[in-house]
C-alpha cells in the first residue's frame, strides 16, 4: 500500500517536532549555516529496505532543495551493508534529521523485513500473510506499507473499513445468528466472525457470514474447520503464529494467516548516516 502524502507530512513532522524541540543546540554551535554537504544512508545487515520516503520527507522538511538519491528502490532485498541513499543539502539539515530518517528506515525496514521471513515460510502454499491493528500509534499508515514491501497483505486499516465480529461483539450481541443479522441489517462490508471451536464454525456458516477467523485453534481443529466449510467462506488463522509453526498453520488449507508480531514484535534493522 502506497502511503498518503498527507499522512506521511504529518508523521514526520511529528516525529521531527518530538526530537529538535526548540532547535538543535549543538548542531547549530557547530555547524555553519550555509554548510552544504552529502552524506549516505546505510542498512548495514541483511533485510529488505522499507522506509527511504519517510527518511527523505524528514530531510526535506528541513531544507526544501534537499537532493536524495535512491541508490536501491524501496522493497528491495540486500544481502549485507549496504548504501541505499545519498542526501546533499544543508549540513545542518542532514545532521538535524538524521536520527528521525533513521529511525524510520530501521524500524519500517524491520518491519519489512520480519514480514518476508513469514512469507517465505508459507511459500509454495495456497496462505496468504496479513498484519493486524497491533501498530504503534500513529504510525499505522507506515507500518502497514513495510508489510506490503515484506511480501504480505494488508488486513482491514481500521474500524470502518471491514468488519470483524469478535468475541466481545457476540457476548454483546447474544450470539453469532444476532450478530450477523444486525450487521446485514445496516452494512453492505462483508461479514467476518471469530470463532474459537469448530461448533462456532458451524454456527457461523449457519448465519451465511463471508469470512471465519479461527483463533487459537490447534493444527487439528483448523483441518476440521476447512474441511467443514469446504469453500463456503474465507478462512483466516490467528493466535500464536510464530516463524515455527507457521508453515504448519498454512499446510492445514487456511487463505490467510493473521500475525501481529509483523507489527509489533519486529525488530529494527541496523542502520547509519555518514557524511563525506
Amino acid at each position: 500500500m502506497a502511503v498518503a502524502t498527507d499522512a506521511l507530512e504529518r508523521i514526520v513532522l511529528a516525529a521531527l517536532a518530538e526530537d529538535v524541540g526548540q532547535g538543535d543546540v549543538t548542531t547549530e554551535a557547530t555547524v555553519s549555516e550555509d554548510a552544504v554537504g552529502t552524506a549516505e544512508l546505510f542498512v548495514k545487515e541483511p533485510g529488505v529496505v522499507c522506509g527511504l520516503g519517510a527518511a527523505e520527507a524528514a530531510f526535506r522538511a528541513l531544507d526544501p532543495g534537499v537532493e536524495f538519491e535512491r541508490l536501491v528502490s524501496e522493497g528491495a532485498i540486500v544481502e549485507g551493508p549496504t548504501a541505499v541513499a545519498v542526501v546533499t543539502g544543508s549540513e545542518r539539515a542532514i545532521l538535524t534529521g538524521e536520527r528521525v530518517a533513521l529511525n524510520f528506515l530501521g524500524r519500517l525496514s524491520g518491519v519489512a523485513t520480519l514480514t518476508k521471513r513469514y512469507v517465505d515460510a508459507v511459500a509454495d502454499t495456497s496462505a496468504t500473510i496479513l498484519d493486524t491493528r497491533k501498530t504503534t500509534p500513529g504510525l499505522r499508515p507506515l507500518e502497514k506499507h513495510a508489510v506490503v514491501c515484506g511480501g504480505g497483505r494488508n488486513h482491514r486499516y481500521g474500524l470502518d473499513d471491514a468488519v470483524l465480529v469478535k468475541d466481545n461483539h457476540l457476548r454483546a450481541a447474544g450470539s453469532i445468528a444476532q450478530a450477523v443479522e444486525s450487521l446485514r441489517a445496516t452494512t453492505v462490508l462483508p461479514v467476518e466472525v471469530e470463532c474459537e471451536t469448530v461448533e462456532q464454525v458451524s454456527e457461523a456458516l449457519d448465519a451465511g457470514v463471508d469470512a471465519i477467523l479461527l483463533d487459537n485453534m490447534t493444527l487439528d481443529e483448523l483441518r476440521s474447520a476447512v474441511t467443514l466449510v469446504g469453500g463456503r467462506a474465507r478462512l483466516e488463522a490467528s493466535g500464536g503464529v510464530t516463524l515455527e509453526n507457521v508453515r504448519g498453520v498454512a499446510d492445514t488449507g487456511v487463505d490467510e494467516i493473521s500475525v501481529g508480531a509483523l507489527t509489533h514484535s519486529a525488530r529494527s534493522l541496523d542502520v547509519s548516516l555518514e557524511l563525506k
